[in-house]
């Protein structure tokens, strides 16, 4: 694809600047590698130590960081996007989707109710059917380990939507203005009969397509790809304007032509980091916190097991006559020397070793914890018991405060990946034809998502001590000042309440119909208190009509006649 060469000398030059602003976490991305992910992760070796790094890892002796680290993984994936039940839903601004004050938002009709049900449900349907949710896992994994994840999300013909995981040390990232990613590149290695049969012959330089026209072994060539998405500025004439994002494919070694160029209408891939600190491209994660921990725990590690070596195998000193070869002076070694034991051949320890293994074994558990609960190790396993979360007794003083330290982490969760994801997913659908036509009346509203699992509900759970507490205060105070019920709101303070802890919104009634009821109610209590005044003026007047007040007369007689 023959272009300008000024535009591929720019994107060139960007794609030097983009690798060379991820150059000072490369350093650091390799020792969390070594500590964590020996085998993961072999983009960050390069070709001559990934041939000699031999199968066992060299740093890791107690795999309590790699366990902590899947265990938080595995709690994410459990807590927010879990494939076992439905983890989002579709609401729509301006609207109310099941109840209504009638004051400022409408009510939702019936058809649009359903409408949005079976979006929701071809849409999880689809994410099943997808490998969404094997690449996502993946992506949590690189969150907790390296801060940064990198997924890619294109549309399928089969599938809808189809993932792709970008391993760390493969890919750089760059941001817009508001510190949104919105700029992926990465270098690939593909061979020359890959490179022809995903770009055309007609696409490759003319290299490429000598070797793969001579075939034999030059098919097997290596050469590597480059690979970038950014916002589309409609200076690509092979990208409309139209689209609102672009990537282009291009040879590490090509000087005029692209291999490929093809335009996106939202960026066809998600980047979440768990943390981000000022204007860095990439996220730190709960791996780098723990580092010195996980250090600290294979040096004692390998110190305990060098001790229980010399106390199991201890050096041995020999007599000269049982001497038939030298051995070092190491665990289970042996040095010679003459007249060892009263002048006859024998053999003794050279020393007397007893090291401190109980306190060894005990600082090993003191790491070993603060490990876990740098990874939230012991929230996410008490949260993956909870089905539903109802009321804020079941998430104690403790568990709050935890889940409380995740809200940023979640909400940065929400906004750069499951947000973007969502929308995507829903306008691949819609272009295939996916989506149901809308009912008339909600044509032209904007959706809106609203998460709805185990750790968003919880997360909105945690807000309801307070209200609780407010009102076990109230009542103890009540008994000495009545006055202090007058206080608090009780309707408002219960709506919130119910909507905190997950109560469905059909089961509240409108502020409409609880005024209603109250008069309703208020008129009842007037109506009785009428007919019991009457019944007991119909007794008083029964009574009266019985008391003979003499002359033939009685008393009620008596009293209408003055």
């Amino acid at each position: 694809m023959e272009i300008d060469s000024n535009f591929l000398i720019q994107k060139k030059g960007l794609f030097s600047s983009m690798v060379t602003e991820r150059q000072p976490w490369w350093v650091l991305w390799r020792e969390i590698a070594d500590y964590y992910l020996p085998k993961r992760y072999q983009w960050l070796l390069n070709d001559r130590e990934r041939i000699s790094r031999s199968a066992k890892s060299a740093f890791i002796i107690d795999g309590t960081g790699t366990k902590a680290g899947r265990v938080l993984a595995a709690g994410m994936m459990n807590g927010i996007t879990s494939p076992s039940r439905p983890w989002f839903k579709l609401k729509l601004a301006h609207f109310a989707d099941e109840v209504s004050d009638g004051e400022h938002i409408t009510q939702l009709s019936l058809p649009a109710r359903r409408w949005l049900d079976e979006v929701e449900r071809r849409m999880l349907l689809v994410m099943a059917q997808s490998n969404f949710y094997n690449c996502i896992a993946v992506l949590y994994q690189d969150m907790v380990f390296f801060g940064t994840g990198a997924m890619l999300v294109y549309e399928d013909p089969e599938s809808v939507i189809r993932c792709y995981n970008s391993p760390l040390g493969e890919y750089y990232l760059g941001q817009d203005a508001a510190l949104r990613v919105n700029r992926f590149s990465r270098e690939i290695k593909r061979k020359v009969h890959q490179i022809v049969e995903e770009f055309g012959i007609e696409n490759v330089s003319l290299t490429i397509k000598n070797l793969f026209e001579s075939g034999g072994a030059n098919l097997l060539t290596e050469f590597v790809i480059c690979h970038l998405i950014e916002p589309n500025d409609g200076k690509l004439k092979e990208v409309p304007k139209h689209f609102t994002f672009r990537e282009i494919y291009w040879e590490q070694s090509a000087t005029e032509c692209l291999l490929a160029a093809k335009g996106f209408y939202e960026m066809p891939g998600i980047f979440p980091r768990w943390e981000v600190t000022g204007n860095d491209s990439y996220g730190t994660g709960p791996a780098f916190d723990a580092l010195g921990d996980v250090i600290q725990l294979q040096f004692e590690s390998k110190r305990k097991a060098q001790a229980l070596d010399f106390m199991v195998r201890p050096h041995m000193l020999k007599d000269i006559s049982l001497q038939q070869t030298p051995s070092p002076m190491t665990p289970g070694g042996s040095t010679y020397v003459a007249g060892l034991i009263n002048g006859a051949a024998g053999a003794k320890p050279a020393y007397q070793f007893q090291p401190p293994i109980n306190e060894l074994t005990l600082d090993i558990k003191e790491i070993q914890i603060r490990i876990r609960e740098i990874f939230h190790n012991d929230l996410f396993q008490m949260i993956s018991q909870l089905q539903t979360v109802r009321t804020a007794t079941e998430i104690d003083a403790r568990e709050e405060e935890k889940l409380i330290q995740l809200g940023p982490v979640l909400e940065r969760t929400g906004n750069e990946a499951l947000d973007p994801f969502i929308q995507r997913t829903f306008s691949a659908m819609l272009r295939a034809g996916l989506i149901p036509d809308p009912p008339p009346e909600i044509e032209m509203a904007q959706i809106q998502i609203q998460y709805v699992s185990i750790l968003s509900a919880a997360q909105s759970a945690v807000g309801v001590a307070p209200v609780e507490r407010l009102l076990a205060l109230t009542g103890q105070l009540a008994q000495v000042y009545p006055e202090v019920v007058d206080i608090p709101d009780i309707e408002e303070l219960f709506r919130g309440y119910a909507a905190d802890i997950g109560v469905k919104a059909r089961a509240i009634r409108s502020k409409k119909d609880v005024a209603a009821r109250a008069a309703q109610r208020q008129q009842d209590q007037q109506t009785a208190q009428g007919l019991e005044q009457a019944k007991v003026g119909a007794e008083a007047g029964k009574l009266l009509s019985e008391t003979d007040v003499g002359g033939g007369a009685n008393a009620l007689q008596q009293l209408i006649s003055g």
